[in-house]
């Protein structure tokens, strides 16, 4: 009875189905992944085209200029030697009358107690305006501009010092202000240029050497101590090329704005011609207490530029044309662009042979078709259907034509284009290319009828 229980038992033990590995599934699976990896590949390996989406647009402000600005400046000298204290704020209008600052004739300045010294809310914005408006415009070929820097922050300090006290009211030897004006502490040898002994070489920023006047801890007699701009009435100044004297030859009123802080104003303009070269000049009567600390100003001209289809500069290129006849051209009716050209080559050996080939002329004007220079080559004859008559490709012909690379289908066709205003960055086109069209951002990426990925 055991033995037969056991091999019962042995009976009801169920053998396990192996499946092979090989099946439907793996085989759809691996297919997948093989696929996503040749994908990734290609994908990774493949020249890849930056898109620009065409847009109507305008070109304004695109003309900047360091300018001149030239006041009525008076230089106030000092009448005895000694240690210079200033009161005055730079910048600030000074009455007629007015202390500026004192000298003490012992050479010496009596020294600041750290708890007599505080800084307002208002002084600590003025001098971190002051910090943060020279890393803004750092420039490092103008190292002269690190002392301006630190002459100013001295000046500044010894006006809050100045401010929070009224000693100097006692000090002997006050320096007042012979006339009403806005306190300048730069001396930079323009103070007496006048508008006709203007040169391009002054507009040169790396030869520009201004002396601050505050950095000075001593002054000896006959010595500038400041200056005094004494007239609101000022203008600014800046080299004019050919394009720029043709662009704003009639030019009476111009709207700019000045770069350091924004503002923009608008203000008579004129041309001023010193010898071949001509400069602009922008005449004011306001808004000196903003500037009058500046020599060189940076402005921006804002124009009313044309308006049409705004792309970057960097899709442009050129494609050879010839010029050809429209009666030397077999016309498509069906499609005006497309025209048959019959063209006879000469080999080497000096032998001919005709053969009619079919392209896009991107240009019908004047009776006249723009035709791809690369299908043509110079000794080429053009004959004229039914005709005897021929014109001969010659190279002095070859004529150079702007266009873009149109990327809408999906590879790059060439599309002509007329530029019709442009500054560094952005050109205005017309012609060749609509809204919405998709254009490659940096034309010498690709070539024509290139896939487009």
């Amino acid at each position: 009875m055991k033995e037969k229980k056991q091999k019962q038992k042995k009976k009801k033990v169920a053998k396990y189905h192996k499946y092979s590995f090989f099946n439907i599934g793996t085989l759809l699976f691996g297919t997948v992944f093989i696929y996503m990896v040749i994908t990734a590949f290609m994908y990774l390996t493949e020249k890849h085209v930056t898109p620009y989406e065409v847009m109507k647009g305008t070109i304004t402000g695109n003309y900047r200029f360091q300018a001149l600005a030239l006041h009525t400046e008076e230089v106030v000298n000092a009448t005895q030697s000694g240690s210079v204290r200033y009161f005055e704020r730079e910048g600030n209008k000074a009455s007629a009358g007015s202390v500026v600052c004192a000298i003490n004739e012992t050479g010496s300045q009596e020294p600041v107690r750290i708890e007599d010294f505080s800084l307002a809310e208002a002084d600590v914005t003025r001098l971190r305006n002051m910090i943060s408006n020279f890393t803004i415009n750092y420039d490092g070929s103008v190292f002269q501009k690190t002392y301006d820097l630190k002459a100013s922050v001295d000046g500044t300090i010894s006006e809050i010092v100045a401010d929070s006290s009224d000693a100097y009211v006692n000090v002997r030897n006050q320096c007042t202000a012979p006339d009403s004006g806005f306190v300048v502490y730069k001396i930079d040898g323009f103070e007496n240029i006048a508008e006709n002994q203007i040169t391009g070489e002054m507009f040169d920023q790396t030869r520009y050497d201004a002396n601050n006047l505050r950095s000075q801890k001593n002054v000896a007699a006959g010595r500038p101590l400041f200056k005094l701009i004494t007239d609101e009435a000022w203008a600014l100044y800046f080299p004019l090329d050919q394009k720029m004297l043709t662009e704003l030859a009639d030019t009476e009123k111009i709207r700019f704005r000045f770069m350091k802080d924004n503002e923009t104003f608008s203000a008579p303009f004129s041309i001023v011609y010193n010898g071949e070269e001509a400069f602009g000049k922008i005449a004011l009567d306001n808004s000196l207490v903003r500037y009058a600390t500046d020599r060189f100003l940076e402005i921006e001209l804002v124009m009313n530029k044309k308006s049409g289809y705004k792309i970057p500069s960097s899709a442009i290129t050129e494609r050879a044309v010839y010029r050809v006849p429209e009666d030397y051209v077999i016309k498509n009716e069906d499609d005006p662009q497309e025209i048959v050209l019959k063209i006879e080559s000469f080999a080497e050996d000096g032998s001919s042979s005709t053969e009619y080939v079919t392209t896009n002329a991107y240009m019908n004007t004047d009776g006249e078709y723009l035709i791809d220079g690369r299908l043509l080559q110079p000794g080429d004859n053009i004959q004229m259907e039914n005709s005897v008559k021929r014109i001969q490709i010659q190279e002095k012909d070859m004529e150079m034509l702007q266009g873009v690379y149109n990327i809408n289908k999906g590879y790059a066709t060439f599309r002509r284009i007329t530029v019709i205003d442009e500054n560094e960055e952005y050109c205005i086109v017309e012609g060749g290319i609509s809204a919405y069209d998709y254009i490659v951002l940096d034309a010498s990426e690709v070539t024509d009828d290139e896939i487009v990925y």
